[in-house]
């Protein structure tokens, strides 16, 4: 090796001696020597005043600087990808991204897709925050970088170091099964885990907090990051409404309106128009985003369950973790989940009975028997199914996991209707085994909230289902039923605009006279031009059942020429079914009128999603 006396400190003659030296020193002198200098910098920065002569360490002292000078510097850049359709995940990401950055880090924060997957080669920390969407599905904007890791092209990646964050629903089969996905596929790769994943019910604070902890810790190299991770979090609720106090665990209680239903006469549903007040709350809101309703569960419900329990309405038991105490009818009322079965709940619940019945039902060759039973029954049907219970009431609460909020597609223009925050919802009841059920929400606003009454609410972002940010843009929406909803709130709020871009509804529902939700503000829409086309679909009204994905396909050409144009699509309302057709609906447009193969179609429409000009809200 050779110093250069153009690159560094020190002066001619000062170099000729180092050349002299350095040539002839070992790798152990060598590391002795940079553990020594570094030791003499920190003891002279701490006000000690140096000798300038060298004094040999011993041999266990040179050991020891030798270990610890040989130690593999930390890498301190953390690349953080979110996979994330409601917005739940990005907002974690952005947070857990700052407090990194506050620790000295260098964060690459990204949606998995935008990040190249070839990059991963090139990266030694990874962060993966993603949910679960659907029955085990990744999120929209985590699809191709769920298939690329699975795919053959996926690389070795044994430089790198990871943990996976996994955020979902305990009602489902394939609870947080991207995260599994992920978590499992990277170990395949080589990667090693920087600490174990976590998986997140819908009460996730806590659970994020532990993880946030971990991973910052690992990544310092240190036992404990308690606060940061706290920290992190409590800057992640803030960040849902910068502008208000008000947030997913603090709601604000809203005053009904308004509440309409928006069936005609002798319609089979029931679907309500409830119009909230916002004033005093500083609450703002995008079109796009959603409103999360936190309700109140069947009263008859609540007292169906205490008495086949035999307990005191007014006995005191916990309302939550926090260690705070109401009457056991308001906890089950508004504060714990009684309508909904999970695996994890019959297994805790399994610990309070004598009935030998629910531990089988639980045994590993039984998990479709178990899936049956779950599926369509509540709290009381697992109370008088596996009787006798001998446990006072503030023992099984604690079983009960909490009540989570319902979100809704928010059908209004904060713009033009300040202060005030509109949402559908279609009212669900039907029979299952023997007994009446209610949708706990929708029951809850088509029965119970009257004008004057309050709902306690709080705005959920969704930075994956906007306008584009040009007005001029055309944009093409598809929601049949309540699926409509967001895009009157995208109407007015074009409206407010004064934007020149064309719009296209299709909409679709049971019948014309009696379903047609929205009618008067589409008509008006299209007269006053804000809207500029209105397609249909009445699947009952025709002897040959017709869906919006039917007219999507008749309309084929035309749709095909608005996306040469640049059009952005949204598409909402149900997973299941209409999402998937709705899609293929698409392919098939782009495939036939582009002149393109399935594969070639496929991957166009992927191209629209990456480019955010295809964009979903589905559940």
């Amino acid at each position: 090796m050779q110093l250069q006396v153009t690159n560094s400190p020190f002066n001619e003659k000062q170099a000729e001696l180092l050349n002299q030296l350095l040539p002839t020193l070992t790798i152990p002198q060598q590391v002795w020597l940079s553990g020594y200098l570094t030791a003499v910098s920190l003891r002279d920065n701490s006000g000690q005043a140096g000798s300038g002569v060298i004094s040999l360490p011993s041999a266990a002292e040179t050991a020891g600087i030798a270990a610890t000078t040989a130690q593999p510097a930390v890498s301190r850049e953390v690349t953080v990808l979110f996979g994330s359709q409601t917005g739940n995940c990005q907002r974690l990401a952005n947070s857990l991204s700052r407090k990194l950055e506050e620790q000295g880090f260098q964060v690459t924060v990204a949606a998995m897709n935008s990040f190249k997957p070839n990059g991963l080669k090139k990266i030694e920390n990874l962060l993966l925050l993603v949910s679960t969407h659907g029955e085990g599905e990744p999120p929209d904007n985590a699809r191709a970088f769920h298939e690329f890791l699975h795919s053959k092209r996926a690389p070795q990646l044994p430089q790198l170091r990871y943990s996976v964050l996994a955020l979902g629903d305990t009602s489902y089969e394939f609870f947080c099964q991207t995260g599994k996905d992920f978590d499992q596929k990277l170990e395949e790769l080589g990667a090693q885990r920087l600490s174990p994943r976590v998986d997140c019910d819908l009460d996730y604070d806590e659970p994020v907090a532990d993880w946030f902890g971990q991973v910052i810790s690992a990544l310092n190299g240190a036992q404990n990051a308690s606060g940061i991770a706290d920290a992190a979090v409590q800057a992640a609720e803030k960040s849902e409404s910068l502008e208000s106090e008000y947030s997913r665990n603090h709601p604000f209680h809203a005053e009904v309106l308004e509440n309409l239903n928006l069936n005609g006469r002798g319609s089979d549903r029931e679907t309500r128009h409830l119009e909230l007040s916002l004033a005093g709350s500083n609450i703002t809101f995008e079109p796009g985003d959603s409103l999360g309703v936190y309700p109140e569960n069947h009263p008859q419900l609540v007292q169906d369950i205490i008495t086949a329990m035999g307990w005191d309405a007014d006995k005191a038991v916990p309302l939550n973790k926090k260690g705070e105490e109401g009457t056991l009818h308001e906890a089950l009322l508004r504060h714990y989940e009684i309508t909904v079965l999970t695996r994890p709940l019959l297994e805790q619940a399994a610990k309070l009975t004598s009935a030998p019945a629910l531990n089988e039902l639980l045994a590993p060759e039984r998990q479709q028997e178990l899936k049956d039973y779950i599926q369509g029954r509540d709290l009381l049907d697992l109370i008088r199914d596996f009787a006798p219970w001998e446990v006072p009431a503030r023992s099984f609460v604690t079983i009960l996991r909490k009540l989570p909020a319902r979100l809704y597609s928010i059908a209004s223009s904060y713009n033009a209707n300040p202060d005030e925050v509109h949402f559908t919802v279609r009212a669900v009841r039907y029979e299952s085994h023997g007994r009446e059920r209610y949708g706990v929400c929708s029951v809850h606003c088509a029965e119970r909230v009257q004008p004057g009454a309050t709902l306690p609410v709080y705005i959920q972002s969704n930075p994956n289902f906007k306008l584009p940010a040009n007005p001029d843009v055309p944009v093409i929406m598809i929601g049949p039923g309540t699926g409509v909803a967001p895009f009157r709130s995208f109407l007015e709020e074009r409206e407010e605009q004064g934007a020149q871009g064309k719009s296209w509804l299709f909409y679709g529902d049971r019948h014309f006279v009696t379903d047609f939700l929205y009618q008067t503000d589409w008509q008006r829409m299209l007269k006053d031009g804000v809207l500029s086309k209105l397609d249909v679909a009445f699947s009952r009204d025709t002897d040959e059942k017709v869906y919006v994905q039917h007219r999507i396909l008749e309309k084929s050409r035309e749709l095909y020429a608005w996306l040469q144009e640049g059009a952005h699509v949204y598409v909402c309302g149900d997973e299941k079914h209409m999402a998937h057709d709705v899609h293929s609906a698409l392919v098939t447009v782009i495939q036939e009128e582009g002149g393109l193969s399935p594969e070639a179609a496929a991957a166009y429409l992927e191209t629209l999603s990456q480019e955010q000009r295809y964009q979903r809200d589905v559940y």
